[in-house]
């Protein structure tokens, strides 16, 4: 029976890349199943085998582990340097896309909730 061992919706490519990498580094028989465009299906990674689907659980799970590290990090070393913050780095970057986008959603609100004005 086959066992699913991880889902690779939102997943980035370097990600999936990097697990691909340590599977066929540590022999693991795996296939995958690509998440679909529309976002019906979450593709994922698999084994047949459970004894292989235990190891690869391992393997996996001490990647993961890792990888919260590495991207806490990451994360951190750009927060400190001003590169990534809350809103207010996303208008000083940049501010012509945010006010596009802020007048795109105010107009768009005022589409959809103009039936209901008019009706009072």
């Amino acid at each position: 029976m086959p066992h699913y061992l991880m889902n690779l919706r939102h997943v980035p490519d370097d990600e999936a890349d990097e697990i691909r990498a340590l599977f066929e580094d540590h022999e693991i028989r795996y296939y995958e199943t690509p998440p679909s465009k529309w976002g019906i299906s979450m593709g994922g990674f698999w084994v047949h085998d459970d004894d292989e689907a235990a190891r690869a659980r391992a393997l996996l799970d001490e990647y993961q582990r890792q990888r919260l590290q590495t991207q806490r990090q990451a994360y951190e070393a750009s927060l400190a340097a001003g590169e990534t913050g809350g809103i207010w780095a996303m208008i000083r970057r940049r501010p012509v896309r945010t006010l596009a986008a802020v007048i795109a959603i105010v107009v768009i609100a005022g589409v959809s909730l103009l039936p209901f004005v008019r009706l009072g």
